[in-house]
Formats: structure tokens, C-alpha cells, sequence
């Protein structure tokens, strides 16, 4: 499934992503989990916002910070 179908899913969510990570990092907010995976806050705002899809890049860093696997995410994200 490409980035594109899933975000055209009326089941996408990417807030499942962020929380969990957020979760199992133990981290306070979303500030926080920007400085994680390294990049600005605004970033994290777009892609709460539905503004902004998770691109590969992202993807792959929420991948090495969480140990979450690449398909764990996905489905956390289309579910």
C-alpha cells in the first residue's frame, strides 16, 4: 500500500503513530518526540494535522528510535 492510499484512507490516523511512540519512549510531549526523531516541531503539528503524510524518511527514524517495525507502524497508522 503506498503513502498515498493510505492517507486518502478515511481509517488513516496518524496520531496512533506519534502517541505510541511517545508511549514506549516515554517522552512528555510532542516537542519532545520532534527532538527524538530530529526534526522541527512543526513538522510533528503538520502531521497531527493531517497536513502533512508520514513520508519514508520519517517513517524510517520513528523505525530506529522505537523499534517498532516498519509494518507495525504502517498498520498503527492505517487501523
Amino acid at each position: 500500500m503506498s503513502i498515498k492510499e493510505i492517507t486518502s484512507s478515511p481509517t488513516y490516523n496518524p496520531n496512533r503513530v506519534l502517541d505510541a511512540i511517545i508511549e514506549k519512549l516515554q517522552l512528555k510531549n510532542d516537542a519532545a518526540l520532534s527532538r527524538a526523531l530530529e526534526v522541527a516541531p512543526p513538522v510533528i503539528s503538520k502531521i497531527r494535522h493531517n497536513t502533512l503524510p508520514i513520508g519514508a524518511t520519517i517513517l524510517i527514524r520513528m523505525h530506529e528510535i522505537s523499534d517498532f517495525s516498519i509494518r507495525e507502524l504502517r498498520e498503527m497508522m492505517a487501523n
